[in-house]
């Protein structure tokens, strides 16, 4: 992890550790552990967790040369699922598809491109994997009552195991509308855990939101509505001032721990906080 001297400064500047909600006593709640820090060119997309617990950071420069001359020159939040790594990328503003890329634990990586479909947006904000390997869900930018759902790459018997075309399943349809979702992590199998960048408080009353989005049923190939709430706002701290920008989400299943990458305002934005969170009850 590089260090910068102001990142040091903004580190400095970070106020005390808190509780992440507040709740009535004996209910569960995701309470803060810990502030770190990763170099936000390498880092401030994404990141996903290993099973041995270790990290993978994405970033702008986490996109490889070759992929760049094919016009992806985005990646977004990533996952881990069975020691493969999903990553999602997107392209330029005229793009008329997205991509994943999916990388085996040889370092193998398949390419996995979807066609838009009428009235879906470009962006390819994030990609995480229900926790049986079979269905991958991403998300797009702006106002949304949806995420999308996709046979999960390699993992999922529908898809061709040497990459090609991937084409929508089905989606997840929202009973309250997001905003900027960032990225998402599954929970258990029937709840996600969402960052939001939506700073207007029009939609929920907290700025920059973790959202809960917990599903009628498993993913099984057919739709499936979700019930959205938000359950605190992120946090936004440095000694810089200006716009924030939440990033990419982790949850490890192993560990029970929540992660979430907050981008700071002005010179500080060189180094991207990683907030993170344990359930606890009272």
């Amino acid at each position: 992890m590089k260090r910068h001297l102001v990142a040091l400064a903004c580190l400095s500047g970070a106020l005390t550790l808190g509780a992440g909600t507040a709740s009535a006593t004996g209910e569960p709640h995701w309470a803060t552990t810990g502030t770190a820090y990763t170099d936000t060119l390498g880092g401030g997309q994404g990141l996903a967790s290993r099973a041995d617990g270790s990290l993978l950071y994405r970033g702008l420069a986490s996109v490889p040369l070759d992929l760049r001359v094919k016009g992806w020159n985005h990646i977004g939040d990533p996952d881990i699922a069975r020691g493969y790594v999903f990553d999602a990328y997107q392209g330029a503003d005229t793009a008329t598809s997205k991509m994943f890329a999916v990388t085996g634990p040889t370092g193998k990586r398949y390419e996995y491109v979807h066609r838009l479909n009428p009235g879906e947006k470009l962006n390819n904000s994030f990609a995480t994997v229900s926790p049986d390997g079979q269905w991958l869900v991403s998300g797009e930018w702006g106002e949304q009552s949806r995420l999308q759902v996709f046979p999960a790459p390699l993992l999922n018997p529908a898809t061709l195991p040497t990459g090609g075309d991937l084409k929508e399943a089905w989606q997840i349809t929202l009973d309250k509308k997001v905003r900027d979702i960032q990225g998402c992590d599954f929970v258990t199998g029937t709840r996600l855990l969402c960052a939001s960048n939506d700073a207007t408080g029009t939609l929920f009353p907290e700025i920059r939101p973790l959202l809960q989005v917990e599903l009628s049923r498993g993913l099984d190939g057919q739709p499936v509505t979700g019930s959205v709430k938000s359950l605190f706002a992120l946090p936004q701290r440095s000694v810089c001032t200006g716009t924030f920008e939440t990033e990419g989400l982790d949850y490890d299943v192993n560990s029970g721990t929540l992660r979430v990458e907050m981008i700071p305002p002005g010179v500080c934005a060189v180094a991207t906080a990683v907030h993170s969170y344990k359930q606890v009850t009272d």
